[in-house]
């Protein structure tokens, strides 16, 4: 009878201890979620400090024309999505002994070349026409990332016939949005 009770013991033990080792309802893999961010950027334009000297003219009983390139101009497209954009300019009438309109017709232009576009955008230029109100002068579809413009515009302004000799000056702003 010994040796049956040591081996229902060994066996009662045998079973426990597989009993707790591998339950039934065990767990034997787990999932954690995990997430990475990749934030926006800026979009940003710059434009030369200046002046800008866009010539000079002798005083004439007839209207002149000045014109000079602007200097670079870029746009930095750092949001990193797929978002268009357009730069606008504008200028602020010429100040000097007397003031040259750049609202009329025909009184000032920018005129717009094709950008150096980096990183995937298509760029298309808009000659702006007079000066003021603000227009369009760059505009960017089919964005996908991280991107840039460059360009050189050229500025004229026409000197109506019998200005006042003297020096005059005014502000272009460029914006992106």
């Amino acid at each position: 009878m010994r040796k049956s009770n040591i081996i229902a013991a060994l066996l009662a033990g045998a079973l426990g201890m597989t009993a707790y080792a591998v339950p039934a309802s065990a767990q034997t893999t787990a999932t954690t979620p995990v997430t990475a961010e990749v934030t926006s950027g800026a979009l940003e334009i710059s434009a030369p400090a200046g002046p800008v000297d866009l010539g000079s003219v002798v005083a004439s009983s007839s209207p002149q024309t000045v014109s000079s390139q602007l200097g670079n101009v870029t746009v930095t497209d750092g949001r990193g999505g797929t978002s268009g954009w357009t730069a606008t300019a504008n200028a602020v009438d010429f100040t000097g002994p007397q003031n040259i309109s750049v609202s009329a017709v025909g009184s000032s232009s920018y005129t717009s070349p094709t950008a150096t576009v980096t990183g995937t955008a298509t760029v298309t230029n808009s000659n702006l026409s007079p000066l003021y109100p603000p227009g369009a002068v760059q505009t960017a579809t089919g964005v996908s990332g991280i991107n840039s413009a460059v360009w050189n515009p050229t500025i004229s302004l026409t000197i109506p016939a019998n200005a006042l000799i003297g020096t005059y000056s005014s502000t272009i702003t460029h914006s992106v949005s």
